[in-house]
């Protein structure tokens, strides 16, 4: 989670009154809703896009649930988190144990009494067993190889310090990683009373019991891979290799700021778990919190490759008048963030309107040709 800052929307920046703070969902909803009002954009919700197609050469039809449309140029900009991930042995649990992807999470009183399982230490996992945790809840976390962050670090949010270093606007051509990381998950923080990281060792140290990654359910009995201690092993490793690199830009400019003791962990798991019990272990909720597939089978145009990914160079496809914007690393880390999205679509912005030009100076010189002059010549009897 970003602080407020970081609220870029193209001419339309954050302009509260808390610029380090977090907003809340509502708060983010009514930032989004005064952009659309500002610019009175056209914005038409309720409308499900059923299929997008080529009809021509230049020309593309869009299926909706409130009618036909056609154009020469569409860009596709419903991000990359689509249909939540849950897996096939899901199916083994039964029906009175509830089931919900994190997705449909609203808060503990909206889950059944008794324990929690939750599946996934992306930010959302991470974020919604805290919830669970802090509202007295006995959950059960099941810690796959999601990455942590520290929240701040030598006076300041790591966020501003990645700004500042630069972070944000590495072109992905340029990251070490190429395109693999695209495919990445996110760190885990939280924007909660006022942002802190989040260190499941701690959480662990308060009574929340840790899991390696779910592999199986047969009968009652959850199947772990016994990757607990690896697992936050390198969750750690990333958030220190984070500080270490702060901690370099700091000293090769020269930048005052306070230093910080190493960090300690508090909590090691003595034994790696690799079974459960969930009736003995009163587990009545399992929330799946593994992410998303991405979801383009509307997309009746041959641009993906093998996984369903559009190819593209920064949002431009192959199939002229086709663009993609805001899936997560389209150029830069940013580009699925308010803080990038605007660079994005300006891009986008300016090749569309440099191949508008380019389609009405064709057809311009194609009306003043003398061989179409003769054409409606014969056609006409002129």
């Amino acid at each position: 989670m970003t602080p407020n800052w970081q609220c870029q929307l193209p001419g339309f920046p954050y302009a509260g009154e808390a610029p380090d703070g977090f907003m809340v969902r509502d708060q983010i909803v009514e930032y989004i809703e005064a952009y659309v009002s500002k610019f009175q954009l056209p914005v038409q919700s309720g409308v499900t896009v059923q299929r997008l197609c080529q009809t021509g050469q230049h020309q593309f039809q869009l299926l909706t649930s409130a009618g036909e449309y056609t154009a020469q140029q569409v860009v596709v900009a419903t991000g990359g988190y689509h249909r939540p991930k849950i897996p096939t042995f899901a199916a083994c649990l039964p029906e009175t144990v509830t089931q919900i992807h994190s997705s449909a999470y609203k808060n503990p009183r909206s889950l059944p009494e008794g324990a929690v399982l939750v599946v996934g230490t992306g930010q959302s996992g991470c974020q919604i067993a805290e919830d669970l945790h802090l509202a007295g809840r006995q959950v059960h976390l099941c810690v796959g190889g999601a990455p942590r962050s520290p929240r701040r670090y030598r006076g300041k949010d790591v966020v501003d310090w990645l700004e500042q270093m630069g972070y944000y606007d590495v072109p992905i051509d340029e990251h070490p990683q190429k395109q693999q990381v695209r495919h990445k998950t996110n760190h885990y923080v939280t924007g909660r009373d006022g942002g802190r990281e989040i260190d499941l060792r701690h959480l662990a140290v308060a009574g929340m019991a840790l899991y390696g990654r779910l592999t199986d359910i047969r009968d009652t009995t959850l199947s772990f891979d016994g990757t607990l201690a690896e697992n936050l092993d390198q969750a750690d490793a990333v958030a220190e290799s984070i500080k270490r690199t702060i901690d370099r830009y700091i000293e090769d400019h020269h930048i005052d700021a306070p230093t910080e003791a190493p960090y300690q962990p508090v909590w090691q798991p003595t034994t790696d778990i690799r079974a459960l019990d969930y009736e003995a272990a009163n587990i009545q909720t399992v929330i799946w919190a593994m992410g998303y597939h991405m979801d383009f089978s509307w997309v009746h145009v041959p641009v993906f490759d093998g996984t369903g990914y559009p190819g593209h160079d920064r949002g431009v496809t192959p199939i002229k008048g086709l663009y993609f914007l805001g899936l997560p690393w389209l150029y830069t880390w940013g580009s699925g963030r308010f803080s990038g999205i605007a660079r994005d679509a300006q891009y986008l912005a300016d090749r569309i309107m440099l191949a508008d030009r380019q389609a009405q100076s064709a057809a311009s010189l194609l009306e003043r040709s003398p061989l179409l002059e003769v054409i409606n010549d014969m056609a006409f009897g002129s």
